[in-house]
């Protein structure tokens, strides 16, 4: 691939290419930097975030490619904070052999989701976000550890920050077409998926999100706020708020509404639990969600 020749030909349809970046010699110096650093060597890496940094903000681009995945870190290294603090809890000592597997399991997991973003982010010339946790004043006030609501049971706020985590991947893939990185963060999306429905199970309920669930009610599978409420935290960047996303009721989908022509015995629950909704940055940073949760 030669890098120089595909900027040549951007230069014919964009004047302004060559100023976009610091010059054709320092690309070729940035680009063997990045290829001993990055943790990925994977070439398309560093030309998708080459350009997005390029052309952010000239084509209606929200963010860069590094800052998606600084959000991702940070909802990763929220997620792995909260369940170190599970794991070092008496509730957790006290529990059955299965479900301590599981969490341990889980754990694990965000560890391995945490590396690869740090990795990533890393192999762009970028600080990883650090320092993100879960709010240890609200996690000492979660006294049981799997019965109750949200406000009572740790796993009652796993399934919360699973469900969140799932919607929040869904909500940014858009801004990864045409890189690599949305591969990255699609591997993540679909074993957080996975986690929430084993969290689910583990507590009764449903695997998948539906209106029946015992928390069905809470913010979290609604929307319609109107800011973010720590826009800016860990340096996070926040797109600019458009329209609520669907919430997890819905049962219309690209405006074809679900209920109609699949039987009589398929409901409005059946239709509103067969598909999966994203939420913006601003709906999932918002207080009344993960923004109320995040603190020391």
């Amino acid at each position: 691939m030669d890098l120089f020749k595909i900027i040549d030909q951007l230069a014919e349809v964009d004047a302004d290419v060559l100023g976009r970046f610091d010059s054709r010699r320092a690309i070729f110096g940035s680009l063997g930097t990045a290829a001993k650093r990055s943790a990925l060597a994977a070439t398309p890496l560093f030309l998708g975030a080459l350009f997005q940094k390029a052309y952010a903000g000239t084509t209606g681009t929200t963010a860069t490619a590094v800052e998606v995945l600084q959000y991702a870190l940070a909802l990763e290294l929220f997620e792995q904070d909260f369940y170190a603090k599970v794991k070092a809890s008496a509730l957790y000592t006290a529990a059955s052999a299965t479900d301590k597997a599981a969490i341990d399991q889980i754990k694990k997991h965000e560890d391995s989701h945490v590396t690869l973003l740090q990795g990533a982010i890393s192999g762009m010339s970028a600080t990883p976000v650090s320092g993100v946790t879960f709010k240890s004043a609200v996690f000492a006030t979660l006294v049981t550890f799997k019965t109750g609501g949200a406000a009572t049971s740790q796993l009652g706020i796993a399934q919360l920050l699973e469900d969140t985590g799932v919607r929040a991947y869904k909500g940014r893939a858009g801004e990864l077409l045409g890189t690599d990185l949305l591969t990255v963060a699609l591997q993540i999306h679909s074993v957080e998926a996975r986690h929430a429905a084993k969290i689910r199970v583990m507590r009764g309920q449903l695997a998948w999100v539906n209106p029946a669930d015992d928390l069905a009610a809470h913010p979290v599978y609604t929307s319609g706020v109107t800011a973010g409420s720590n826009p800016g935290q860990f340096g996070l960047v926040v797109p600019a708020y458009t329209t609520p996303s669907p919430t997890e009721n819905n049962t219309t989908q690209s405006a074809v509404p679900i209920t109609t022509g699949l039987g009589t015995t398929y409901t409005a629950s059946d239709a509103a639990a067969a598909f999966d909704e994203y939420l913006q940055v601003a709906e999932v940073l918002d207080n009344s969600r993960a923004g109320s949760l995040i603190g020391a």
